[in-house]
């Protein structure tokens, strides 16, 4: 893409509309921050988000993701859950000029007019909570407007792409939570879903659907990516498919490689996964419970590290690009219409990236590279956000007509 390409798509989108349907930045201020919320207003390059990135990135609207880990039991889920919402209000609190917390299309709108990011807060997981309507209830009443049915893990009530299956797509329960969501405008959320879960909250739910962060699975297979028949069904629906950044997501060379690689740091003794951290004790400061987590993680041998180091450079990762992405954005277009496709990042939630989509800062370029294929003004504003904010705003129509406690 040519450098006055990307400075017409800054342009362009400055006073529009551009949501990410997933940024997982309060998970990162829990695992390395002790949820301290202070220097985001300066570059921050330990993680993939900032106010100044958000800017350069023309990020105009998000939803945070309040994510705790599936691997705790439900109950504490809900305890997580709760901590991470508490992380997203302070984040604002600390930057009210830039950011705002919003529970609606119309405050987001009012939001974005007045120059501030419009925050929308998306649980990642039924299992925060915790099989209780009075939860989700709760919870909505704080402000989450989004929430995958599942993360990884299958529940009782409904199954994940990554795990074998429980409920057999939903049982009773889990039509009742769908339900439950429609009616207090929650838009429901199929990222991290199995195909059959998939089939069956898009036949029960009455408003449109989402996948917050996933791809397309005839472009690159992958568990988290979705079939086209879903898709179509989706787009039938009104429903979204917000393209992830994910570059075991984006491209299947990449994912066979990251699987050739965890096998070969298990052979050496490594681990690339880290304990679920905790959050501050009362008496603790941030900076205590960042020191007491950073404890707790996986320490390698420097000798294993180094053998590693070795195998990646016998063995090095395919190149991911921002075409590559591009390529998932067309190939929904092609299958649903343009009107539902979007945009999920998942960044601070993963590590590996496109090239030239590093951070939040990268937006301009991957419409830069769309706008090169010949995509019009019209139809990058549609992606960028007028797209998703047709789906919330449909959820909300569904939950002022839908009667109920």
């Amino acid at each position: 893409m040519s450098t006055p390409t990307v400075e017409r798509m800054s342009e362009l989108l400055a006073g529009e509309v551009l949501i990410d349907t997933h940024n997982d930045l309060m998970c990162g201020l829990r695992r390395y921050r002790g949820y301290a919320v202070d220097g985001f207003d300066l570059d921050s390059p330990d993680f993939h988000t900032d106010l100044p990135r958000l800017r350069r990135g023309g990020v105009s609207a998000q939803v945070w993701s309040v994510f705790v880990s599936g691997v705790q039991p439900e109950a504490e889920a809900t305890v997580g859950t709760l901590e991470q919402i508490d992380a997203a209000y302070r984040f604002a609190a600390a930057y009210p000029d830039d950011i705002e917390i919003v529970t609606s299309v119309a405050q987001a709108e009012r939001s974005i007019a007045a120059g501030r990011i419009a925050s929308f807060l998306g649980i990642e997981g039924g299992h925060s909570i915790a099989m209780s309507l009075g939860v989700l209830r709760m919870l909505a009443r704080l402000g989450v407007r989004t929430m995958t049915l599942t993360h990884n893990s299958s529940l009782e009530w409904a199954d994940a792409a990554t795990d074998a299956p429980r409920a057999l797509g939903l049982t009773a329960d889990g039509r009742a939570i769908v339900a439950e969501m429609n009616r207090l405008g929650v838009v429901v959320d199929l990222s991290h879903t199995s195909e059959q879960t998939q089939l069956a909250a898009l036949q029960v739910s009455t408003a449109p659907t989402m996948f917050s962060h996933s791809g397309v699975a005839s472009v690159a297979a992958h568990p988290r990516n979705v079939s086209d028949d879903v898709l179509r069904r989706l787009a039938r629906t009104g429903g979204v498919l917000q393209v992830a950044f994910v570059a075991q997501f984006v491209s299947r060379a990449f994912a066979d490689w990251s699987a050739e690689a965890e096998a070969a740091r298990r052979d050496i003794g490594l681990t690339s996964s880290m304990p679920w951290p905790r959050a501050p004790r009362p008496a603790e400061s941030a900076g205590d419970a960042r020191d007491a987590n950073v404890a707790e993680f996986p320490r390698a041998e420097a000798v294993a590290r180094q053998e590693f180091s070795r195998w990646t450079e016998r063995n090095p990762a395919p190149v991911v690009s921002i075409a590559d992405v591009a390529d998932h954005v067309e190939a929904a277009r092609d299958l649903m219409g343009v009107a539902h496709v979007g945009l999920g990042s998942d960044f601070d939630g993963v590590s590996d990236l496109p090239s030239g989509l590093e951070d939040v800062a990268g937006y301009p370029r991957l419409f830069a590279e769309l706008a090169d294929r010949g995509w019009s003004d019209a139809d990058l504003l549609a992606l960028a956000g007028r797209n998703t904010m047709r789906v919330l705003r449909d959820a909300e129509h569904v939950a002022a007509r839908t009667v109920g406690p």
